[in-house]
């Protein structure tokens, strides 16, 4: 290890000393900071959020976004407290807040769990912002409603889906022990979408000084303890540039010839105890196992927003990093994705590992820069290194309206049959939306119920046997907001909201249907 790698004891200590200590931020978000970063702190943060209705449910899923540290949220209700509100809500102060406006009451507790997060409470009705304001909701980062109104849920729906730069809109349903919940958008691009996949080593295809490093290595003049710390990586380029001289340049393909290139790693020990030999056999699929660019990436080059058309008038960075991004795989000499300097856990030690590491980081600079050649707009430095580190994951998600699942009698009745559980319970909780909006008076019947649902997927099909427990949950609750149901989608759309917020992890597409009776949870629907 050279002198600019290495430190004497006082050194190091005085240097741990002088490190300044965690600001109160970084202690209060320190566990959701490992989940999303600054940059997704940052944009919860600067997100002001409005919730539509002071219900049960909606301060729950408040709670799990007040605590993790939103900017703004404004609950949006000119409900009174009632006595069953006064029941289900642990954010109302029981007896004492019935009869007060059911938003202030909701903002004050809600408040009190962050002093970091502002909080207002807006007593208008949504009939009358929707006449005569409707710009004042679409300035908010995002959208939720809970068991509003059918009409008034189509009048915000459309007004949210009339420009692609309005906000999401989350619509959340629930009764007794059945919900589901809806995210509509019209177009959500993922760089850290935290996929399982880790990008490509590029063993297959060394880059010039990894091949020459592993070229070096002189395995029979090492002492045990260096030769039992040679990082995989080394390793498998060595055996495998040793394999294509005497292949005729070809890699391992048959089964036995697999089994032949791992018996060789292995023979290679001089321990039995090495254990970066046996690392290096269990990973030896790298050698033959292509690098190549990801088919969900090489869909995501013939997308249409990277037209020439779309190009000169689409603001987004995210497609002119995507546009740059193709430009660069076709030019390139190995015709794959930038390399990254992440490398996973191996056995080694820490100047070998150090030294691979610095390899591969040297070579991942060069690549960026090459890639930055290809921008045609200026783009933050922040953006291209976390675009060029997921390139290999990254995702584009375009969403259709609340409510075309229901018109489409078709994709219900695909539904139905593939998925007839959670088909039943959306159409349950439609037809209890359509029954409300036609006449708040009476409680559904279960035979209303069941009528209702026949007219949404058409009198020429059948409702399947599944039918009857959900109609049956739905007659018995209709107007039910259980606290363990509003605690449970409280969790489950936060999640969701933060996804969206953040831009990192892939959101729920589609309608989440939740069954608390069986426990479980499911999607279906666009």
């Amino acid at each position: 290890m050279s002198s600019q790698d290495s430190q004497d004891i006082e050194t190091a200590t005085t240097a741990i000393e002088l490190r300044s200590a965690p600001d109160t931020k970084t202690r209060r978000y320190d566990r959701q900071l490992r989940l999303w970063a600054a940059s997704g702190q940052s944009a919860l943060e600067a997100s002001r959020l409005l919730m539509i209705a002071g219900s049960a449910t909606s301060t729950s899923i408040l709670k799990n976004l007040v605590l993790p540290g939103i900017g703004h949220f404004t609950i949006l209700d000119h409900a009174k407290v009632s006595h069953s509100d006064a029941g289900n809500n642990f954010f109302l102060e029981g007896f004492n807040s019935i009869g007060k406006p059911r938003a202030k009451e909701a903002v004050q507790l809600l408040s009190e769990l962050n002093d970091g997060v502002e909080g207002r409470a807006d007593t208008r009705t949504l009939e009358s912002i929707l006449e005569s304001h409707p710009e004042w909701i679409t300035s908010f980062t995002i959208v939720i409603a809970h068991n509003l109104d059918h009409t008034l849920l189509n009048k915000l729906s459309a007004l949210l889906w009339k420009d692609a730069k309005y906000p999401p809109l989350v619509v959340v349903r629930s009764a007794g022990f059945l919900a589901d919940f809806y995210i509509q958008f019209h177009e959500h691009t993922i760089v850290e979408s935290h996929s399982e996949t880790s990008p490509s080593l590029r063993i297959d295809k060394p880059f010039p000084a990894l091949r020459e490093h592993a070229l070096s290595l002189e395995f029979d003049k090492m002492d045990p303890t260096e030769h039992g710390h040679i990082p995989y990586v080394a390793i498998l380029v060595r055996a495998l540039e040793d394999w294509k001289n005497t292949h005729g340049d070809s890699l391992p393909k048959s089964y036995e010839e697999r089994q032949q290139f791992k018996k060789g790693i292995l023979a290679l020990k001089v321990k039995g105890d090495e254990e970066n030999f046996d690392e290096a056999e269990a990973q030896a699929y790298r050698c033959w196992t292509e690098t190549k660019i990801p088919s969900e990436i090489t869909a995501l080059f013939s997308d249409p927003a990277l037209s020439i058309a779309a190009m000169d008038n689409n603001q987004s960075p995210f497609f002119h990093l995507l546009a740059a991004l193709k430009e660069y795989t076709e030019q390139s000499d190995t015709h794959t994705l930038p390399l990254t300097s992440t490398l996973p856990d191996m056995k080694s030690d820490t100047h070998n590992y150090i030294h691979l590491q610095r390899l591969y980081k040297t070579r991942a600079e060069e690549e960026k820069r090459a890639f930055k050649s290809y921008l045609r707009v200026p783009v933050d430095d922040g953006m291209v290194d976390s675009f060029v580190k997921n390139a290999h994951a990254l995702v584009v998600l375009r969403g259709k309206p609340w409510g075309t699942f229901d018109e489409d009698k078709a994709a219900l009745v695909e539904s139905l049959s593939t998925m007839p559980k959670e088909t039943c319970i959306h159409l349950a909780l439609s037809a209890l939306s359509l029954l409300q909006a036609s006449d708040t008076s009476v409680s559904p019947s279960a035979e209303s119920i069941r009528a209702k649902m026949q007219s949404i997927v058409g009198q020429s099909t059948e409702l399947p046997d599944e039918a009857d427990d959900a109609i049956g949950e739905i007659a018995r609750a209709p107007f039910s907001e259980l606290p363990n149901t509003a605690a449970f989608l409280g969790g489950m759309v936060a999640q969701e909201v933060i996804k969206m917020i953040t831009k990192q992890y892939v959101p729920v597409k589609g309608y989440c249907v939740i069954d608390l009776i069986e426990t479980w949870t499911g999607t279906i629907g666009p």
